[in-house]
């Protein structure tokens, strides 16, 4: 487990409700935290919140995930700010229309997998070498079950963060040798403004506890983890319906 005093969290996507409990648990236990996103007025609220109550060093940066621009100024300054070897990084910014939205306008669906996809690889990939120069860290991305599988439902979305976990698993592998380790998590159902109003939903999550499974995950060297941690179960057995029974159902 590395000793969080020290080190700097970078949180991506950090307006959101998963990022914002993150934060909070690694200002907790003594780590700064550098908030990433577009919404600077959010983020300056939320990094005064982290000061206020644990002490936390804490700053902010603008980033977009479909801005090239943004990810090298975000980078540079991870070069410059941060001491050799105390980055960590959560990677927890997304998007996910509707699918109907999304078949109807394939621009929309470019855009999506933009955001989810081609964003964070090139981001990861700026950070990488900064990464295995400090020799240590942690880097945790936030996927989804709906990468498991194409759905009727959510394909375009799903085949994003399929892309992400395929491309998280060779990130981990490459970090491996300089001794960062890299989560995958994959959440189920969490109760956030990405899947409010949506109808079918079940067994839903809070932010703050898969937020806690996020980093024990982390914390605990572990590859790929399901939060909660059923949905592995869950997603088994969907896995195992045959293609043609499986097409023929609306989920």
């Amino acid at each position: 487990m590395t000793d969080p005093r020290g080190r700097t969290w970078l949180v991506l996507g950090a307006s959101s409700s998963i990022a914002r409990a993150f934060a909070r648990l690694v200002a907790e236990e003594g780590a700064s935290v550098l908030l990433a996103g577009r919404d600077r007025d959010d983020l300056a609220r939320s990094a005064a919140d982290l000061t206020a109550r644990h002490g936390a060093a804490a700053d902010v940066l603008n980033f977009d995930a479909r801005d090239r621009a943004s990810i090298a100024r975000l980078v540079e300054h991870c070069r410059s700010a941060v001491p050799s070897g105390a980055l960590d990084v959560f990677v927890a910014f997304g998007s996910m229309p509707e699918q109907a939205a999304m078949a109807a306008d394939p621009a929309l669906a470019a855009a999506t997998i933009e955001t989810n996809l081609t964003g964070a690889v090139e981001l990861l990939l700026s950070l990488a070498p900064l990464l295995e120069a400090g020799k240590r860290g942690h880097v945790v991305v936030l996927g989804s079950v709906a990468g498991d599988r194409g759905r009727l439902k959510n394909y375009v979305y799903g085949a994003a963060k399929a892309g992400l976990a395929t491309f998280t698993a060779g990130l981990r592998n490459r970090l491996f040798r300089s001794g960062v380790l890299v989560t995958t998590i994959k959440p189920g159902f969490i109760d956030t403004a990405m899947t409010w109003g949506l109808p079918g939903l079940f067994l839903v999550a809070s932010p703050e506890a898969a937020a806690r499974a996020s980093l024990t995950a982390a914390l605990k060297g572990k590859e790929v983890v399901y939060v909660p941690r059923f949905w592995a179960l869950i997603m088994l057995i969907i896995r195992l319906i045959p293609e043609r029974i499986f097409k023929k159902l609306s989920i």
